[in-house]
């Protein structure tokens, strides 16, 4: 097994650098389970655990699927301990379900981002807006795909609406059900390269791997009659190598995107509202009632859609606010750092005065 053939490159080389000395190995994380991993070596497949300083590493830390680890292998048992997770080129994350102010890592070390979106009736422009904002997160680059073209009366159409907020992003359409347009996408899966899949559940993202793996490797349930709707069957994320060379992680769908990022973000996948704004009267205008407000007038206009530009609000206070949580829970957390260490200065301090005076006696 070649490591440039799962994804290995210059990048992951560079920092593994300083392990190889010590006759370390690379690996890389194809499926995460409960107690163990799945990872693939230069030897082949291998059962991986953590070591017990990995154990007790934040969640965020911990290897997922995609990750490139440091790795010492136990040949008789076929078995690995991994040290150490090398730095991720790429990562796609959002805020974790749940009132914790922390980030859930969805995909690493991606070359293209997949966003899978139905033409069916569970289509939502707004939602796609939410997904471009975590893409440009990322750093991976972008693609949307838009699958079940069989179940639109205007493919053309939302093709249209999704371009014109997904700028120089390219947008290719799909049917992976009756194989229309799989050659397109086809184009962006190079051997060595890794992409992902991401999007709601039930778009069809098991039915496109089945597509290029030529056989079921991914369990897809009946299509609803109603909402002309797979239901998700996916439940854990895994690294796919597929029959031509090109690297594909399947995640499962999700049903809650919160955002986790900054503000930047939000300016990159609403560059029209941020280029608009520039053209205000008034440098610190609000976009309310203000003379010369260039917003207001592109609405009133049609030039641009209100929901979009609340959407922009939206996104905005949703990132502030996450900010702020961030900036608390780092001042809780040097607070506390601060408590323990003077408790440790203090008992050494109390341990120093009283071996003092035992000697004197």
């Amino acid at each position: 097994m070649l490591l440039q053939h799962i994804g290995f490159n210059d990048f992951f080389d560079t920092h593994f650098s300083s392990y190889q000395e010590k006759n370390f190995k690379p690996a890389r994380v194809i499926r995460q389970n409960k107690t163990n991993y799945i990872i693939m070596s230069e030897v082949g497949e291998l059962t991986a655990q953590l070591s017990g300083k990995m154990l007790h590493e934040e969640n965020s830390n911990k290897p997922v699927v995609g990750d490139w680890v440091v790795v010492s292998i136990i040949t008789d048992d076929s078995l690995a301990i991994i040290h150490a997770t090398l730095p991720r080129k790429t990562t796609v994350e959002r805020k974790s379900a749940g009132i914790k102010t922390e980030a859930q890592v969805i995909a690493v070390n991606i070359d293209k981002l997949i966003l899978v979106v139905g033409l069916d009736d569970n289509f939502n422009i707004r939602r796609i807006e939410r997904y471009l904002t975590m893409i440009y997160d990322s750093g991976a680059e972008p693609i949307i795909l838009l699958n079940k073209s069989d179940l639109c009366d205007d493919v053309e159409a939302r093709k249209a609406e999704v371009e014109s907020i997904a700028f120089g992003i390219p947008v290719i359409t799909i049917s992976a059900l009756i194989n229309f347009g799989m050659d397109e996408l086809a184009e962006h899966l190079q051997e060595g390269k890794t992409l992902a899949l991401i999007g709601p559940s039930g778009v069809g993202k098991s039915t496109i791997i089945n597509h290029f793996m030529n056989y079921e490797k991914m369990v897809v349930k009946k299509v609803s009659d109603e909402k002309h709707q797979g239901r998700h069957t996916t439940t854990h994320r895994e690294l796919i190598i597929l029959p031509n060379g090109a690297i594909m992680i399947d995640t499962p769908g999700m049903r809650e995107l919160q955002l986790w990022g900054d503000e930047d973000n939000v300016s990159k996948s609403f560059s029209d509202i941020e280029s608009l704004s520039a053209m205000c009267k008034f440098h610190d205008c609000k976009h309310q009632s203000e003379p010369g407000c260039a917003i207001t007038e592109a609405i009133e206009s049609g030039e641009l859609d209100k929901k979009r530009f609340d959407s922009y609000l939206k996104q905005l206070r949703e990132l502030k606010h996450l900010s702020s949580r961030k900036d608390q829970l780092g001042r809780h957390e040097m607070n506390k750092r601060g408590k323990k260490f003077a408790a440790q200065i203090k008992a050494a301090v109390k341990f120093k005065k009283k071996n003092n005076l035992k000697t004197h006696k």
